[in-house]
């Protein structure tokens, strides 16, 4: 069976749970995986018959056939160009987070050039909620000199984390703790020039409009927030920013598409300074970057 049989076979068995154009997706994924090469290099370079043999032995339709997604299949997800060893423990990276983070990168060089840490040798950066470690990972990997802790409530999550730094061969300090905890106290060499944070943010009536595996795979922990307060997490995390945040230092957020507006006014109340509001490439509203006050 050669590599087209094979995707026909995929869109055969997985009709109906995926999209044609995901399920070409997946299929691409697994063969890099499996091959160690993509698409077009195999094109060139064409597939063994040990090769297809690999591919098949390894029963990846079995799983996927239950929902399970393909990154949790294989075991590992990309990220802004670098791996993530990923698991049910943790969510699955998205490329709307690769945008905020391409924001605290840019945000970071420009004010760093212009003295957002005059006095440090290291920019000092903090990941709440950080899960896989991706985007704590990340910044420590392209913001040369960058002194970053990562934090979440999951012991899991921050095993998960700690592997992927030695991965990604960085330096990342990850802390277990709540960020709902109201005596959290984390750095104990000074304040922090830039925190940064993914939260839960999904409300029980948004459920239903979610894919069927994300909901039975992915951590509900690091997903859903009550009806009754959406923004709990971002009001604590702000909060924590006002007495752990530099002076000028940034606060960049993902958001709910929903509650641009009302997250907004909670930092305004807060007395948060130069916020801005930013669409993803979709046209959502999804991220926030602001600053304290001087």
């Amino acid at each position: 069976m050669n590599l087209k049989e094979l995707l026909v076979q995929f869109k055969e068995e997985l009709s109906g749970i995926y999209e044609v154009e995901e399920i070409a997706a997946i299929f691409n994924l697994l063969v890099e995986h499996v091959t160690g090469f993509n698409n077009r290099q195999l094109s060139l370079k064409g597939i063994s018959t040990e090769m297809q043999d690999e591919f098949a032995m390894w029963g990846y339709l079995g799983e996927l056939k239950t929902g399970k997604p393909v990154q949790y299949v294989i075991g590992e997800a990309s990220f802004y160009g670098l791996k993530f060893k990923v698991n049910p423990a943790v969510l699955i990276p998205r490329p709307e987070t690769e945008e905020l983070v391409e924001w605290v990168i840019e945000s970071c060089m420009v004010r760093s050039a212009g003295g957002l840490a005059p006095s440090k040798d290291k920019l000092s950066i903090f990941d709440i909620g950080t899960g896989s470690g991706c985007i704590a990972v990340t910044l420590a990997r392209k913001i040369s000199g960058s002194r970053v802790t990562g934090l979440d409530v999951s012991s899991e999550a921050i095993e998960a984390a700690k592997m992927n730094a030695l991965l990604n061969s960085v330096g990342v300090t990850f802390v277990q703790g709540d960020i709902l905890d109201n005596n959290l106290e984390l750095n104990p060499d000074g304040k922090y020039d830039v925190i940064v944070s993914n939260p839960p943010y999904i409300t029980p009536e948004e459920k239903e409009q979610m894919h069927q595996n994300v909901l039975d795979h992915e951590p509900h922990l690091a997903l859903f927030v009550a009806k009754e307060r959406p923004l709990v997490f971002y009001e604590a995390i702000a909060d924590f920013a006002m007495s752990n945040l530099t002076s000028g230092g940034l606060l960049f957020f993902e958001i709910n598409e929903h509650m641009g507006k009302e997250t907004m006014q909670m930092l305004v109340d807060k007395s948060f300074i130069n916020i801005v509001l930013r669409k993803d490439m979709q046209g959502k509203d999804r991220m926030i970057r602001c600053s304290l006050g001087t």
